[in-house]
């Protein structure tokens, strides 16, 4: 008898289940993809889906919907109520549609009423466990546990899908073919002409990573440069590679917050590529500032990050304050140019690198995928399905333009002499 009740149980699940979708899904054009549930039937065939949503138990709905929001649908992939097989970028436009229907009161009842006929997904958090730390936001020590919650995983596990310079930031393409290898070289270098590096000259990298951007400049541009980091394995690394590099003589990495650094320290060039948004809004007169403090006059500042669109609004908590950026803080490019412009900085340029970062989280996920059991292997389930979804979330915010990524010169005159060219004819020579 409880045989037989499991099978009716378990088709009345599967029928509720169905029956939902097709309330929630009703309107939605694109259909593209299908729903295959936990006892092998599908909602929603088509002859080549983009993407397979794979319910993995009869109270996957229920965890993903009874409560959504961005973070109640990436935990429930995250902690394994449900799979992604195929194009995982294809799903965010699905998920937007989603979260963003506007239903009437009658419409969210039934929804609701159907969800009820699920059981409650009896799912335990496992593995890599959401962030909760200690301290004021963005105090010294609490910066620090947040860098080390999202960059103390082993280097192996990046090096599964960054390129071999370990470059995690957004690369700069020739063309939408070019292979990510080639195109983060690119932005290295692009990167060191827009600074206009020059031999012998002071380099500070804040937020320095595994050294790739130091290592470039010194071997290619004859700099001397420091780069500093909250993150001590990133900075073991980095030592181990400029060693590797012979430029132990002329380069350094310390293990340092940007607050903490020797106020007598002059730099020519500064540059900071992916710690921006790990600042803060608060904070940010006090970053440019002491940018400014650190710069010696003549010289410039080139600040690249993420940036949100003043018009977007999201709904609902982030999956990545919670699992992969905990403490960042995107802000429009207008707030991060008047905090620049009330440091004492003029803003020389500004460039969107929007597009890039889209490729480049693109080739990001691809190789992660391509490499799932090796991440599986060096991390945990839990975690490789963390920045499966993150990256793929990413790429898809920086296509439809809710995320930007705004390399930003700022310059410190003398005497109102900026001491740069009226063109910017240097930085595009091949």
């Amino acid at each position: 008898m409880a045989a037989l009740a499991n099978i009716v149980f378990g088709e009345t699940a599967s029928l509720a289940s169905a029956e939902f979708l097709e309330a929630l899904l009703k309107d939605y054009p694109n259909r593209n993809f299908q729903v295959r549930l936990w006892d092998g039937t599908t909602w929603g065939a088509v002859e080549h889906p983009r993407f397979t949503l794979v319910l993995k138990h009869p109270g996957a709905l229920r965890a993903m919907f009874s409560c959504p929001s961005e973070l109640t649908l990436g935990e429930a992939y995250v902690y394994d109520d449900f799979d992604i097989e195929g194009d995982i970028e294809a799903v965010f436009q699905l998920a937007d549609y989603m979260l963003g229907q506007e239903r009437n009161l009658g419409q969210t009842f039934d929804l609701a009423k159907r969800l009820q006929m699920l059981p409650v997904s009896d799912r335990v958090h496992k593995d890599r466990r959401p962030a909760n730390f200690s301290g004021s936001l963005h105090s010294r020590e609490r910066d620090r546990q947040a860098v080390s919650y999202h960059y103390n995983l082993p280097a192996e596990f990046y090096a599964l899908w960054l390129d071999p310079r370990m470059v995690y930031s957004c690369a700069y393409f020739a063309t939408p073919e070019e292979d990510l290898d080639s195109a983060q070289e690119r932005k290295l270098d692009y990167t060191c002409r827009k600074l206009r590096l020059c031999r012998g000259e002071r380099l500070l990298d804040i937020g320095c990573g595994w050294g790739g951007l130091i290592v470039h400049a010194a071997a290619h541009y004859g700099v001397e440069a420091v780069g500093i980091t909250l993150s001590v394995p990133q900075a073991e690394l980095a030592r181990q590679r400029l060693r590797e590099s012979g430029l132990s003589d002329r380069c350094r990495v310390e293990v340092a917050d940007y607050r903490d650094l020797e106020h007598g320290q002059r730099y020519d060039k500064i540059v900071s590529v992916g710690m921006f948004e790990h600042v803060g809004e608060a904070l940010l007169p006090e970053y440019f500032a002491r940018a400014y403090e650190l710069l010696r006059p003549g010289g410039v500042f080139l600040n690249h990050g993420i940036a949100y669109n003043a018009t977007y609004h999201r709904r609902g908590p982030s999956f990545s304050d919670r699992y992969v950026f905990p403490d960042g803080e995107m802000v429009p490019i207008s707030t991060t140019l008047r905090a620049a412009e009330q440091s004492g900085f003029e803003v020389r340029d500004v460039e969107s690198l929007r597009e890039h970062y889209a490729l480049t989280l693109h080739h990001w996920v691809r190789r992660l995928d391509a490499h799932a059991e090796q991440a599986r292997g060096i991390s945990d389930e839990t975690t490789y399905r963390i920045w499966r979804l993150y990256m793929a979330g990413s790429a898809h915010g920086f296509r439809t333009g809710r995320l930007n990524l705004y390399q930003t010169l700022l310059a410190k005159p003398r005497q109102g002499d900026s001491g740069l060219p009226l063109t910017r004819g240097d930085w595009y020579r091949i």
